[in-house]
């Protein structure tokens, strides 16, 4: 498949079909969670004019990410994604799904198919139970993090197993180096430890090298909380990548730019990013190919 029908036929993956109670076991037609097909997205990776601030910066505000409400979920879009389609947030380098979820006690997404995405799970609050086509059965919790190279294809379902507490998570899609790679999945537990007042590195290409789990793309996850008035210099890890930071608690000046929770900042062109950190934070920056 040439590169460009394979990025255009990647905003189709995703078909997830969501279910309030048990475990259903056949997947039905629905748009919940679907990538709708629009021409050329995908192909053209670096982000649209209209969310710039600057000529390598964009900016995104917690409030203007779409939202859904589902009753049983509560989810927020940093990205076009299901009814929420903006064409100024479509994508960030590779980085194309970046969905903020609460999920209810008791309910999730039922059984569903992915194909050519690098899709990544991290719980921040609560678990998540996990089944898939390849035989993997596991729970995810906090300070976990969960990947799947959907590759050739594969089917899955996610549900919040706790009948007494929501479960709050980050699910993260990407664009992978190549399509039709033979599905894999990782799971792995990192120490909070290892990232008071520096950045743990949770997803790379080369584990062996960097730490994290392996993705099928040149990026690099890194998680950090750090204390009021602490400082900090990311050097971004390969020519062409671009970071996009995601506050997930307090506030960060980066680059000079003030952000609040939820908020994130999208640079590229930059071969490091200057960090203050203006309250106790907690962050996830996300280094992804900006062209390929």
């Amino acid at each position: 498949m040439k590169r460009k029908d394979f990025l255009k036929s990647g905003l189709m993956t995703g078909a997830a079909l969501m279910a309030s109670g048990s475990h259903a076991a056949s997947l039905l037609t629905n748009n919940n969670d679907e990538l709708h097909p629009l021409a050329g997205v995908g192909f053209n990776h670096m982000p649209q004019p209209e969310s710039r601030i600057s000529p390598n910066m964009i900016l995104h505000r917690a409030e203007t990410r779409g939202g859904a409400d589902w009753g049983w979920l509560q989810a927020k879009h940093s990205f076009s994604f299901a009814n929420y389609y903006n064409p100024d947030r479509m994508n960030f380098g590779v980085l194309r799904v970046l969905n903020d979820d609460v999920i209810a006690a008791g309910k999730g997404f039922s059984r569903h198919p992915h194909d050519n995405m690098e899709i990544v799970t991290i719980p921040l609050f609560g678990d998540l139970e996990h089944k898939d086509s390849m035989g993997n059965g596991s729970i995810i919790k906090q300070y976990d993090l969960q990947h799947m190279s959907a590759g050739t294809g594969i089917y899955h379902s996610e549900f919040n197993p706790n009948k007494d507490k929501e479960t709050r998570s980050l699910q993260i899609w990407m664009f992978p180096k190549e399509a039709g790679v033979k599905p894999r999945y990782d799971q792995q537990s990192f120490l909070p430890s290892e990232r008071v007042n520096k950045f743990q590195c949770v997803v790379s290409p080369d584990p062996q090298k960097y730490g994290g789990i392996y993705v099928h793309q040149n990026a690099w996850f890194q998680m950090g909380n750090f204390v009021k008035g602490k400082k900090a210099v990311y050097e971004i890890q390969m020519r062409g990548n671009g970071v996009y930071a995601f506050v997930i608690e307090g506030k960060v000046t980066i680059n000079g730019q003030e952000l609040g929770k939820r908020d994130a900042l999208g640079i590229w062109d930059v071969k490091s990013i200057d960090l203050k950190f203006d309250e106790t934070s907690e962050l996830l920056l996300m280094d992804v190919p900006m062209e390929i």
